[in-house]
């Protein structure tokens, strides 16, 4: 990409878009396109046509979306499937209709079939059923790998797709009702800790395994991935590297400072026994992530009591 080409980040107050805005400034890219939502409702196909109209990127990161955790997601299927839909079709095709030169669609690892091999291999992508309580989310980010494959097809677009692993970082959701685990963990360990409480809870038995990627390793590797790979496969993002949930538990409380107790209900659910991704064909082309998981929870705890905790 050209230092002054203009690049539309779509989605940049989320925390990857934030994240690859940081990425992208840091790199020396000055001709940044966004908008909030409030200026551009990626929903509407004519409010998106005319900002393509208008402003012309040459390059765009489609890391806008509707994301939630597992009740938001199992609780609102309809508008998950919808809106994602509404809001890929729109840019991918307006994309294609002022001739941008390239884009970067943003998906997720919850693509895979539930049951798929471990680690997750980027050929395993449609090769089983969904988990079923975010799949109208995992079928609207295939529909965007498979429109983004068929544009390519169809017009020699060059839009390349990648699956993140699970993210944390700088802008992070720390809802506790429809964030992920570490964010929520973050949260829970540092309020029981203001309370003074002598312990805590945590759902499950601790077993579940999982990988996590800080949100500006991301971001890196989608800049890599847009100045180097042409290629119409996705391409999956992460560490490579999992813990279980009970080490990441014990990690966090270690950083916020929180010296009660950790008890584990076991009558609550544990979900996928293990979701790590085979990140070998990422690391073939040259990229590999630079924080590692304690590191980056410091840095995100960081940013949570900066901006989180001051506003309670």
């Amino acid at each position: 990409m050209e230092k002054h080409a203009k690049i539309y980040v779509a989605g940049h107050r989320g925390m990857v878009g934030s994240a690859i805005v940081r990425s992208l400034q840091k790199n020396g890219y000055t001709n940044l396109v966004v908008r909030t939502s409030q200026e551009l409702d990626l929903r509407s196909q004519q409010a998106v046509a005319d900002f393509f109209a208008s402003e012309k990127p040459a390059y765009v990161f489609l890391a806008a979306a509707k994301v939630g955790g597992i009740v938001a997601n199992n609780t609102y299927r309809a508008d998950f499937l919808y809106e994602n839909l509404a809001i890929q079709n729109n840019v991918i095709h307006a994309a294609y209709v002022n001739q941008v030169t390239k884009l970067m669609f943003l998906g997720s690892s919850c693509i895979y079939p539930k049951l798929a091999p471990q680690p997750l291999k980027e050929s395993y992508l449609l090769t089983g059923l969904l988990e079923s309580t975010n799949e109208p989310y995992a079928i609207a980010k295939i529909a965007g790998i498979k429109m983004c494959e068929a544009y390519r097809a169809q017009y020699g677009c060059n839009y390349i797709s990648v699956m993140p692993t699970n993210l944390y970082g700088p802008n992070d959701n720390y809802d506790l009702q429809n964030s992920h685990v570490l964010p929520a963990m973050i949260r829970k360990f540092h309020e029981a800790k203001a309370r003074g409480d002598q312990s805590m809870e945590l759902w499950g038995t601790g077993s579940p395994m999982r990988e996590f990627l800080y949100a500006d390793d991301l971001a890196e590797a989608c800049l890599f991935l847009m100045e180097t790979y042409n290629e119409a496969e996705l391409v999956n993002i992460g560490t490579g590297v999992d813990v279980t949930i009970k080490e990441l538990a014990e990690t966090v409380q270690k950083i916020v400072g929180f010296t009660g107790e950790i008890k584990w209900d076991t009558n609550r659910p544990d979900g996928t026994p293990r979701k790590l991704m085979d990140v070998s064909k990422l690391h073939g082309l040259g990229w590999k992530h630079r924080i590692e998981l304690s590191d980056g929870i410091q840095l995100a705890y960081q940013d949570f009591l900066a901006n989180v905790s001051i506003r309670k």
